[in-house]
């Protein structure tokens, strides 16, 4: 196999938990979708062209609610906003790819796809777009294959958290929360995130609290003390 294929191919198989772990929730969005008057058509669409999970669920809630479409655009943004953190440290990683790739690259970004990224950078492998897009395909076309699904046999599942498919995800994020606990001040960071979500919510109200709770965080790696760098002892021979 090339090396371009097996590249590609590594990207693939880091996407089936990802792919596994977010079938329900596809599904549900899907479902949902018809309840809140969507068709199957707009659902798929909207699932294609918005493609993040929390944003699909935020915009149903708010459409079904009739509410000003200025004020659907800014909730899905606070939703959304942790993205705008994604992509400033994931440029870092991507060398020098031309800009063109790179929006093909964000417009992909979701949160595992973002914490594969970091995770590959961490064992020194480059963050190419063969990569990038191996990982990333199998995810985009499988979720909007599940809208489709869900949009279609949804009803079939009237209670998706008496299955308990609806705690899939939460595990599989925990898990990749869990992945960066070798990282320099991530036990106070990840304090700070929680918490600050937390207090956001009971305060503010979602979707606020999930960009809230980032910055909370964002703001804790900014004033902690840098890593103290690695100095290599080197050997001087008379």
């Amino acid at each position: 196999m090339s090396p371009t294929r097996s590249e590609f191919f590594q990207g693939v198989r880091a996407s089936l938990p990802i792919v596994a772990a977010a079938a329900p929730f596809g599904m549900l969005f899907g479902a949902l979708a018809i309840d809140n008057g969507l068709s199957v058509g707009e659902a798929v669409l909207m699932s294609a062209l918005v493609f993040a999970g929390a944003s699909q669920m935020v915009g149903l809630e708010l459409f079904s609610s009739h509410i000003a479409p200025w004020i659907i655009v800014l909730s899905v943004f606070a939703v959304n906003f942790r993205h705008v953190l994604y992509s400033a440290a994931l440029g870092r990683r991507m060398g020098l790819m031309p800009e063109w790739q790179r929006a093909i690259a964000f417009f992909f970004l979701t949160d595992p796809q973002y914490a594969a990224s970091e995770a590959r950078a961490d064992k020194k492998k480059p963050v190419t777009l063969i990569w990038y897009m191996g990982m990333a395909l199998p995810i985009y076309v499988f979720w909007v294959a599940e809208a489709w699904i869900g949009a279609l046999f949804g009803r079939l599942i009237t209670d998706p958290a008496a299955l308990g498919i609806d705690f899939l995800l939460p595990i599989y994020f925990l898990g990749l929360v869990l992945g960066f606990r070798s990282r320099p001040g991530w036990f106070p960071v990840v304090i700070a995130s929680g918490l600050g979500s937390i207090a956001a919510f009971y305060t503010v109200g979602s979707p606020w609290h999930v960009s809230l709770g980032a910055l909370a965080g964002v703001v804790v790696a900014m004033v902690l003390p840098p890593e103290p760098a690695k100095v290599e002892a080197i050997e001087v021979t008379p």
